[in-house]
């Protein structure tokens, strides 16, 4: 049985190494996106209220964050909500903790009264949560390009209508490689592998 709570202060140490062990090597040789959970908490856009973990088998197993972003257009901006990254522990990957997480945290960004969700994510994923293209909407990356990778959601009926411009996902998500090198120090020691499957080269 997964038990979805909120994550708390005791927790963070935990979920910054179970995201750096679901992330490693994975779109880069090893990864930023531990660092990224450390510095959202403390970020302006951080959403504490939609900041969950996933307990399971007696132990966090999964986690997803939360921030407020913005859709910019020639006119005015709009807010929006992100999420990522969302993380589960390798060993319990594909048995539906991401798939709880998301649903739990969807309806509560609704209960909140966000009215949609944009993320960068695989589309054949994110599509069976009700995420359809940005384009379909009108609403590219900030190089004002449709990316095949940014998905949305809306929250309410027709919330996204007579929206559109660029999505900013905010500089919580720009990780510098010095800090990133830095950060390093508090874990265990793991290979960095270059691999063909790798979207970003190091």
């Amino acid at each position: 049985m997964v038990i979805v709570r909120l994550e708390e202060e005791k927790d963070y140490f935990f979920v910054e190494n179970l995201t750096r062990e679901a992330f490693w090597n994975i779109y880069r040789p090893g990864c930023d996106e531990h660092l990224l959970i450390h510095k959202m908490r403390s970020a302006k856009e951080f959403i504490k209220e939609l900041d969950y973990v996933a307990i399971y088998n007696n132990e966090i197993a999964g986690n997803i964050v939360y921030a407020k972003a913005k859709i910019i257009n020639e006119i005015r901006e709009y807010d929006v909500l992100t999420f990522g990254p969302l993380s589960v522990l390798p060993a319990y990957q594909k048995i539906g903790i991401g798939k709880q997480l998301i649903e739990h945290t969807i309806k509560k960004a609704k209960e909140m009264g966000f009215n949609a969700i944009i993320i960068y994510g695989n589309p054949k994923y994110y599509e069976k949560f009700g995420f359809k293209s940005s384009k379909e909407y009108k609403i590219t990356d900030m190089e004002g390009n449709f990316n095949d990778a940014l998905m949305a959601l809306e929250l309410f009926s027709k919330s996204l209508e007579n929206i559109n411009g660029k999505f900013f996902e905010g500089e919580v998500y720009n990780i510098n490689k010095k800090e990133l090198e830095a950060f390093e120090n508090n874990f265990p020691y793991k290979e960095k592998l270059v691999l063909e499957t790798q979207i970003f080269k190091e």
